[in-house]
């Protein structure tokens, strides 16, 4: 059983950072090289608010997140808009020097040693029995919870909401979508918000509940495989490329070797890509060899 929870809670993990790199493909066809890195500063973000209001972490994490999400739409803004017209390598590039840019930057601001954000703010991190004698740690069950609520919501949000439908028409005929009066640059922007916000999120949890250093980058690049695995342009895909991942992974932690945890995901990748590039639920279509 205990196996069962921390296959959820990997699989949690995976699935609240995966939905930000299919957010933006699925709108942009941009493939966001950046998003371990865009998910790391959003935990340090927690680091500095917890500095400054420790008494209330409800409002760390509050005004955290929202300063993530204004990052990514300054990034989308400030940078990716002028990669409009261009080449999806172009593109790309761009996003891994930006991630090697927010790297050196957190390093430089933050240093590189272990930091505790949950110390700085109080909080309690508890391990909870559940069911048949499994536990999990208060935050990740914190994590859990969160990612089932922003799912549920980006769901609702893409079928019911104007600018949901929106983001749709605009992932599936940019040009139709153009013309039919539709804010393409409001819409990326959007996305590129959304997506840090979410990745923001659970980068946020994840310092809460084991602390943060500068190699926290290293969980967003391993959810990269997930949401290929489940299709680049699917959000349901994603979780289900998430489940299928962690469970992999953390089978082969517990009766192989737990220094498999940093390459089952890759060679999963490896083997996705040999044998159906476009995921178990994305659409197929001719991908540009990057």
């Amino acid at each position: 059983m205990q196996l069962a929870v921390n296959v959820v809670v990997l699989a949690s993990i995976y699935a609240l950072i995966s939905c930000g790199y299919v957010l933006i493909y699925k709108v942009s066809r941009v493939l966001n090289l950046a998003h371990g890195e865009l998910m790391m500063l959003g935990a340090y973000l927690l680091l500095t608010t917890a500095a400054s209001v420790s008494s209330n972490p409800a409002v760390a994490l509050a005004v955290a997140a929202l300063l993530s999400l204004s990052v990514g739409v300054l990034v989308y803004l400030m940078l990716m808009r002028r990669m409009t017209g261009e080449s999806v390598l172009a593109a790309v590039l761009t996003t891994i020097a930006l991630g090697i840019l927010i790297r050196g930057l957190v390093t430089l601001i933050w240093s590189a040693q272990q930091q505790y954000p949950a110390a700085a703010l109080k909080v309690a991190n508890p391990s909870v029995e559940i069911f048949l004698g499994a536990r999990i740690s208060l935050m990740s069950l914190f994590l859990v919870a969160t990612c089932a609520v922003v799912y549920s919501a980006l769901f609702a949000f893409l079928k019911l909401t104007r600018w949901g439908i929106r983001m749709r028409a605009a992932g599936q005929n940019t040009l139709l979508a153009g013309q039919r009066g539709i804010n393409l640059g409001g819409i990326y922007a959007m996305t590129w918000g959304i997506s840090t916000f979410t990745g923001a999120l659970a980068g946020m949890l994840i310092a809460l509940d084991s602390g943060l250093n500068n190699s926290m980058m290293m969980i967003g690049l391993k959810a990269f495989p997930a949401a290929l695995v489940g299709g680049l342009d699917s959000l349901f895909g994603a979780v289900i490329g998430s489940l299928i991942v962690s469970f992999i992974e953390v089978t082969l932690i517990q009766h192989v070797d737990p220094l498999l945890s940093d390459v089952v995901p890759f060679l999963i990748l490896i083997a996705m890509l040999i044998v159906r590039p476009w995921g178990i639920f994305g659409s197929r279509e001719e991908l540009d060899r990057v």
